[in-house]
């Protein structure tokens, strides 16, 4: 998988599993992603540093370096949006 695609999912992942915190099924998707993360692309620390009104910021450690990716907010949120507007996952 692409970094740049493991590095999304994870963040949208990690939004729902942050508003869901009862969802093991997104608890061990955000764990699967973390893993792809580490062990195919080498990361460190991977975090949300910032969500502002248009934007959110993620953080991550590679090579020894702190490095800043961001993202839509409606698209890092959209898989939340689509989960809760499903009935049969509420």
């Amino acid at each position: 998988m692409r970094f740049e695609d493991a590095l999304f999912n994870w963040l949208q992942i990690e939004i729902v599993a942050a508003a869901r915190p009862d969802d093991l099924a997104a608890a061990d998707t955000r764990n699967f992603f973390i893993q792809i993360l580490q062990e195919d692309h080498g990361l460190g620390k991977v975090y949300i540093a910032l969500t502002d009104e248009t934007m959110i910021h993620v953080k991550y450690e590679r090579e020894g370096r702190v490095k800043t990716q961001m993202y839509p907010r409606e698209l890092g949120e959209q898989l939340l949006h689509d989960i809760n507007s499903n009935p049969k996952y509420n």
